[in-house]
């Protein structure tokens, strides 16, 4: 007879011990929650990733992590030493691809080099940068200076109890710095239990073509395309 919990990693059908919780499921509670505390405080490692991918390496204005916590809006825009790096990089209507920490620098050491693997043939000339620090809205910043048609962000989600390494993509037509998240398209939930990495390029792949073809991103476009039959 299959259980709820047969279907699902969220925590349900625990059981009680009294009032509370029994043992096991208190512990594993506990420690769920330790690791995605220091998911949010794993440090990027730009010299293991970059023998993986050939990118290159920028800071937000976020001096060190207690910073970029505290201070969300640093994490949006590069420091002025990168700012200069990427505007002398500038290529108009680029695809800029970024890979950013975010909340979680463990999620982008396990999947994001094997999902660009899965992205990266398919686009021409691509810009490539690697952002330590980064929050969502960087996109914006380094796709403005490069005068970008598209920036497609991959980023650490924020740690969940059952995911501490969940990968986010987001898609941003025409990046400009002030731009919305109503303007951008999201996949997100890319871990080893969440999507996988074949379906995530599948669905990122239709809407960067619906995006060029449309000229939009967000709200407006819709993502249906159709499912892709992976082999289990």
């Amino acid at each position: 007879m299959k259980r709820l919990t047969d279907y699902t990693n969220a925590r349900v059908s625990l059981g009680l011990a009294g009032h509370s919780l029994p043992t096991e499921p208190l512990l594993d509670f506990r420690l769920a929650h330790a690791r995605a505390r220091d998911a949010v405080q794993f440090p990027l490692d730009t010299r293991s990733l970059l023998q993986e991918v050939n990118a290159i390496v920028v800071h937000s204005a976020a001096k060190d992590r207690n910073e970029y916590l505290r201070r969300p809006d640093k994490g949006r825009r590069l420091n002025e030493a990168s700012a200069q790096v990427v505007a002398a990089h500038k290529a108009p209507g680029v695809v800029a691809i970024i890979i950013a920490d975010g909340l979680s620098a463990l999620a982008i050491h396990r999947h994001a080099i094997p999902l660009l693997a899965q992205i990266e043939t398919h686009f021409e000339n691509p810009s490539l940068w690697l952002v330590e620090q980064g929050r969502l809205a960087i996109g914006d910043h380094i796709g403005e200076l490069l005068e970008a048609d598209l920036s497609i962000v991959l980023i650490g989600e924020r740690p969940g109890l059952s995911s501490p390494d969940s990968l986010g993509i987001y898609l941003t037509w025409q990046p400009r710095t002030g731009r919305t998240d109503a303007e951008r398209n999201c996949i997100s939930n890319i871990h080893a239990q969440g999507l996988r990495y074949e379906l995530a390029a599948h669905k990122l792949l239709f809407l960067v073509n619906e995006s060029r073809r449309r000229r939009l991103s967000g709200v407006a476009l819709k993502e249906d395309a159709a499912e892709l039959k992976l082999v289990p």
